[in-house]
């Protein structure tokens, strides 16, 4: 019964805001130069959205709406105000799922555009998992006007993920890669990480970022058992390491709520792990990464711009692709370090320090050709001057 009423309460907000939104379209103009950021799953600006915010100049109205989690309400007065910005502007900038999105009304000459907050095409998402998925697909996808992509390459996927026409998906390149091509930018970013976490400084900085196991942010989880925290720190603790884990938001959402001391065994040793899932964006933290251990998180197309060493550390490939959601492409197509499935191949992988640069060109080239440092521009000139990058149009 509890259920139900839930369910009820859910359906009378949904439709309240799609009454709502007819209402603002009806009453209020399309504001020509306002541009909406929104997000379910952030409290400061950060990402692709941040970096499009800075670009645009004086003569936008940028509003922004944000809540930190998917969980996470709205107040009343908040929703009416999304919904009225979400009705009025005419460009709304996402990078994650929106769930007010599968209610709106676009309105004739307004832009929905998806900058998704991931470069590459990893793991199948959207219309991509309906034939291996049973969580229902996102209704807000087939509105978007626009996306982009980082290469080429991978144009198809994300058309096929948003169900969207080809030629409304273009390689710009990922905004926030713009970083890596700024030394500036980065050295200012890694003095403010120093100042804030001093601890890393004149370390080996090893940072386990995987990406979460289950279908979505409720059950998001990690096998924690798979890692001997013990053994690894006997091994590295005379190697001048520090070792920093950051979980993925959603699961990071279900450790705090829950106060779930099965991911909190580090802090028996301060001084060797960290936890800084704080930090919302990772980027920031890859600047002063000296080895990356991941396994299917999109992480790894970012940090290929850094040129230190990656490990996959994959216990459950085989169950993960065969039995989960699925790549788009090969698992082999996305390594370019060492892959490991136990804690002694881990650390000994961590003692090598492969680098494997032909591969690490190769995977570059496909998954982020786009990236040129000028991506933040590319995707200006695209939506709001409807002018295709250079690459596609030496296709036509």
């Amino acid at each position: 019964m509890k259920k139900f009423i839930g369910r009820l309460f859910k359906a009378f907000r949904q439709l309240g805001i799609a009454i709502l939104n007819r209402i603002f379209i009806v009453c209020l103009p399309l504001k020509e130069n306002r541009v909406l950021f929104i997000s379910d799953v952030r409290e400061n600006i950060g990402g692709n959205l941040e970096f499009i915010y800075n670009y645009l100049g004086d003569q936008y109205e940028k509003v922004v709406s944000f809540k930190k989690d998917t969980r996470t309400k709205r107040n009343i007065k908040d929703k009416i105000e999304m919904v009225k910005y979400l009705s009025t502007s005419k460009y709304i900038f996402l990078e994650e799922i929106v769930q007010a999105t599968s209610y709106l009304k676009v309105r004739k000459g307004q832009e929905l555009i998806q900058l998704w907050h991931a470069a590459g095409a990893y793991k199948r998402f959207g219309h991509s998992r309906e034939s291996t998925d049973l969580t229902r697909i996102h209704k807000g996808y087939k509105k978007y006007t626009k996306a982009i992509t980082s290469s080429e390459a991978i144009r198809p996927c994300y058309a096929e993920a948003f169900g969207m026409d080809l030629e409304k998906v273009q390689a710009t390149g990922s905004p926030r890669t713009d970083l890596f091509f700024d030394e500036e930018y980065k050295r200012k970013k890694k003095e403010e990480i120093y100042n804030k976490y001093p601890f890393l400084k004149d370390k080996k900085v090893i940072l386990f970022a995987p990406t979460y196991r289950g279908t979505q942010a409720r059950n998001a989880h990690y096998d924690m058992e798979m890692l001997n925290l013990d053994k690894i720190y006997e091994k590295l603790k005379n190697e001048n390491c520090i070792f920093i884990f950051k979980w993925h938001p959603y699961l990071y959402n279900n450790i705090v709520r829950k106060n779930n001391e099965v991911y909190k065994e580090y802090l028996k040793y301060p001084e060797f792990y960290y936890d800084l899932s704080d930090e919302r964006d990772i980027n920031n933290l890859l600047l002063v990464t000296d080895i990356l251990i991941t396994d299917y998180s999109s992480v790894i197309f970012d940090y290929v711009f850094m040129n230190k060493p990656i490990i996959y550390f994959t216990y459950d490939e085989e169950e993960y692709i065969n039995n989960g959601r699925g790549l788009y492409f090969p698992f082999e197509e996305y390594v370019y370090g060492l892959v490991t499935k136990n804690d002694d191949e881990l650390i000994s992988a961590i003692l090598k320090d492969d680098m494997m640069l032909e591969k690490r060109e190769v995977f570059k080239e496909k998954f982020l050709g786009a990236c040129d440092g000028n991506s933040t521009k590319k995707t200006y000139e695209w939506v709001f001057e409807n002018k295709l990058p250079e690459y596609t149009l030496t296709l036509k």
